[in-house]
């Protein structure tokens, strides 16, 4: 595979945003950049026809293809081929449902020019459409501007609802304004909660307990649900799942984030509306039904997702399109982690999986694609290919973000150390070692499973072949004790590693011990 960190590293703006475009948005800009005739010929359409043909940013060839233009008057080109496409844009989601706020923000427009000409009543009546889209969609933030401006225009001319509406606009304006502290409490809480686990992941011990239980039942409002609208059972769900999700508390996050999936299948509209929000609780379900090793109810749900996707029933456009990418994936990858068929896998997801990364890597962030190759090495791991496990767990190990995501970090570490072992890379493997113990140090995160592994494998230089079977089975006797517990058991959701030391005792590949697990949990459910 390419190594894209290098070929897309002198990307810029422009050349990102023209790579999303899909080819009627670009034949759209033609159009409406061509109604002005002066500008078929225009330096800046030789841009976008240069930039459009491009695998990767190339300044040189811009500026040798486009004559006479010097370097420094190419950033003002940019610029403005950069807002020229942004409005033809603008102008293609003006009347599309799932982008009805620009549909709000375009009424308020008109009616501030037509306050500003002194036709009040008029004004009026277009801020009472706008009013109308921002109710039905819930558009709690946008409605009070229309509400505050309204209100000045009744506060500072006499129109002939003045009397009658003073009072309900004051009114109104109160109520939404403790909506929206109400909606924002809980969207603030959820947003926190999901940066907490960016940075740390599960909890690690009884402190990261306490201050996770005393932040949530601190931060969360008193609510009765029934009263709730679509938002406020959205942003409460979403903080719910990662809440019980740090906690490592499954059988919960299973519950809310059925509740979240429930809540756009009551709201049908809102599919189109956060589109965002619907997929995100779809993966959460999913992601809970393979932590918990569900796999009938895990399948069905994976079944009905790739439906709705392939159904058009979820909105497809730049966000959702990366989201469906990444969640597809994953939990195509899930499923042949919890049947064991980790060659499978390899054979039928990573080509067209590869396919679809080149489309979307400019658009990913480092989170995603962090948590894509652990997937990748975890699979190729299972399936017995060691070097391709050690080359994808190197793009984690040498990510400089060190903060994002520490516990995929240090887990990575491990298996990566693990990976060189199987294959017989065991040249520096103190040096490795050592690597290895002073990362899960320096992240704070040094607890008994890993302390065990470490140990382990600073011990294996002392140890005769013929005893090497006896010490695994030493190992697996110390981890299992401590497979349910509340923060030991982190461990082991990153990693099977009781299914790897099984393979070493009984001197089969990983690949069949997780079949042969997979049939008997399955056959006695």
């Amino acid at each position: 595979m390419t190594n894209y960190n290098n070929k897309y590293k002198k990307s810029d703006h422009l050349f990102l945003l023209i790579q999303t475009l899909s080819k009627s948005e670009k034949r759209n800009f033609r159009i409406y950049a061509n109604r002005i005739k002066k500008n078929k010929t225009a330096k800046f359409m030789e841009l976008f026809d240069i930039m459009i043909k491009m695998e990767f940013y190339n300044e040189r060839k811009i500026l040798k293809n486009i004559h006479n233009i010097k370097k420094e008057q190419l950033s003002n080109m940019k610029a403005h081929l950069y807002k020229q496409i942004l409005i033809s844009l603008k102008k293609k989601l003006q009347n599309t449902i799932e982008n009805h706020d620009i549909k709000i923000r375009e009424y308020l427009d008109f009616s501030k020019i037509l306050y500003n000409k002194g036709l009040y009543i008029q004004s009026l009546k277009l801020l009472g459409k706008a009013k109308i889209i921002a109710k039905y969609y819930e558009s709690n933030t946008i409605l009070l501007e229309l509400i505050e401006f309204e209100k000045m225009i009744e506060s500072q001319h006499i129109t002939r609802s003045l009397y009658t509406r003073s009072g309900e606009l004051s009114l109104e304006s109160k109520e939404l304004i403790e909506k929206i502290q109400y909606n924002n409490t809980l969207s603030n809480l959820s947003l926190e909660l999901y940066g907490l686990y960016l940075k740390v992941g599960y909890v690690r011990n009884e402190k990261d307990k306490i201050f996770i239980e005393t932040y949530f039942r601190t931060n969360l409002p008193k609510f009765d649900v029934d009263k709730l609208n679509f938002y406020e059972k959205l942003f409460l769900y979403q903080a719910q799942v990662w809440y019980h999700y740090i906690r490592q508390d499954f059988i919960l996050c299973y519950r809310s984030s059925s509740k979240w999936v429930e809540l756009f299948h009551n709201y049908k509209k809102s599919k189109k509306i956060a589109p965002v929000s619907y997929l995100k609780g779809y993966h959460h379900l999913l992601d809970t039904l393979f932590y918990l090793n569900h796999y009938s109810k895990f399948i069905h749900v994976l079944k009905q997702f790739e439906k709705e996707v392939k159904n058009g029933e979820i909105l497809i456009n730049g966000n959702t399109k990366i989201l469906i990418f990444m969640y597809t994936y994953t939990n195509r990858i899930n499923k042949h982690y919890m049947e064991g068929s980790f060659s499978e896998g390899v054979k039928k997801i990573i080509p067209s999986l590869f396919v679809e990364f080149r489309k979307v890597y400019n658009q990913l962030d480092s989170h995603y694609i962090m948590i894509l190759y652990y997937k990748i090495a975890c699979l190729y791991f299972g399936s017995g290919d060691n070097e391709n496990t050690i080359r994808y767990l190197s793009k984690i190990i040498e990510n400089k973000k060190v903060k994002l995501r520490q516990d995929l970090q240090c887990f990575a570490r491990l298996l990566h150390l693990i990976a060189c072992y199987e294959s017989g890379r065991d040249e520096n493997m103190d040096q490795k070692i050592e690597s290895t113990y002073k990362f899960f140090i320096k992240m704070n995160d040094w607890y008994f499973v890993q302390k065990k592994i470490i140990h382990f494998f600073k011990n294996l230089g002392n140890i005769y072949p013929h005893q090497i079977k006896n010490q695994f089975k030493k190992l697996r006797d110390k981890l299992v004790k401590y497979y349910d517990h509340p923060y030991e058991k982190r461990t082991f959701l990153y990693l099977d590693i009781i299914s790897w030391i099984n393979s070493k005792i009984e001197n089969k590949s990983i690949e069949l011990i997780t079949k042969e697990k997979f049939v008997k949990n399955n056959i006695k459910k």
